[in-house]
């Protein structure tokens, strides 16, 4: 009776781990859509499709999207308080002394809403719009 237990308690271990499912074919991939945006010069938007693992975070869609589009580069910082930060994107970083910096927007179903976290802890949903956007802010 104890190895049926353990074999039991086994796989309701491993559900857990699974959120319930048992599959050798790893998290689902899901399809996320990328756009580069400047507000700062007159340079067309740009827009790329890339893909997230379900739970991942966004640096790994960015990461996939820069191995798979040789137009598509970016760089991170990483700071204490708020974890990796995006620098800059397709050769264009932020300045602290010209106010310039990489927004991050994300938008469902029309609705646009900053992302409140870096690219190390945003988690993107299936079929989500993440805008980049190159904006600036007024010193105090």
């Amino acid at each position: 009776m104890a190895p049926q237990t353990a074999a039991f308690f086994s796989v309701g271990f491993l559900l857990l781990l699974t959120g319930g499912e048992l599959t050798n074919t790893g998290p689902a991939t899901l399809p996320v859509r990328v756009s580069v945006e400047n507000d700062l010069s007159n340079v067309t938007f740009e827009s790329y499709s890339s893909s997230v693992v379900e739970g991942g975070v966004l640096l790994g869609a960015l990461r996939r999207l820069q191995e798979t589009q040789h137009d598509f580069k970016f760089t991170v910082k990483e700071d204490l308080d708020f974890g990796l930060l995006l620098e800059s994107v397709n050769g264009v970083a932020g300045n602290d002394l010209q106010h310039t910096y990489w927004e991050i927007l994300s938008e469902r179903s029309g609705e646009y809403s900053r992302v409140d976290v870096g690219i190390g802890c945003f988690k993107p949903k299936a079929s989500e719009h993440i805008i980049l956007r190159f904006s600036s802010w007024s010193p105090q």
